[in-house]
């Protein structure tokens, strides 16, 4: 039975496949819980490059819904020059605004999906709200990095596909009491780390929201 004759890469095709294994696998995976160790959703883990420039990707418009009159999502993570929809989602009319110093907006009322989308151009903590129903709460974290992640039930964040180096680790939550300090963390090509963190936050309480019945839009 005869061999099989090898198969020759050209040297440019060889040198991207090596280079893209060489940076595809590196990963951090963080664990967030309260005081009381519960685990916390909504914090949002973030990595940031030590030194050199910060990769710029492609930003993908991101929707904040007002769906049973309340934002959804509460926390939301972007890298900055994402875009940003506000679909309503509700047969009563809102009105988004944020006064926030990284973004300033205002969309009048409006029921469904407003024309156009909010450009998020500056880094920074935006806080959303409406100006009809003022339990309506929500933040949008703007980063530089485009590594990041949001907790889920679990308090567990994964970010993906980080290239090897050091990073300043960051992790954010809209109940802290204080800020958490960054640690800065180095990866390995198809490396693995993973953190631990303990937030005291203020309990998010429940607003009230009259019945829907009772309200005009």
């Amino acid at each position: 039975m005869g061999s099989r004759p090898a198969v020759l890469l050209p040297a440019c095709a060889a040198l991207a496949l090596l280079t893209a294994l060489s940076v595809e696998a590196a990963a951090i995976e963080a664990l967030v819980r309260d005081a009381s160790g519960k685990p916390l959703a909504d914090a949002v883990v973030y990595a940031t490059p030590a030194s050199g420039p910060v990769e710029a990707r492609a930003a993908k418009t991101v929707d904040v819904q007002q769906v049973d009159r309340e934002f959804v999502p509460y926390v939301s993570v972007i890298q900055t020059g994402t875009q940003v929809a506000f679909p309503n989602r509700d047969p009563i009319q809102h009105h988004v605004y944020s006064f926030s110093p990284a973004k300033p907006f205002e969309i009048k009322l409006y029921t469904g999906r407003p024309p156009g989308e909010v450009r998020f151009d500056r880094p920074g903590l935006v806080t959303l709200g409406c100006n009809i129903h003022d339990w309506m709460i929500a933040y949008i974290l703007v980063v530089s990095t485009p590594h990041f992640a949001r907790t889920d039930e679990h308090g567990a964040a994964r970010l993906r596909e980080l290239p090897a180096g050091a990073y300043e680790l960051r992790v954010w939550h809209p109940g802290q009491r204080a800020a958490v300090e960054p640690a800065t963390v180095t990866l390995d090509a198809q490396g693995r780390h993973e953190a631990a963190y303990v937030i005291d936050v203020v309990p998010r309480k429940p607003r009230f929201k009259p019945p829907l019945d009772r309200l005009k839009y």
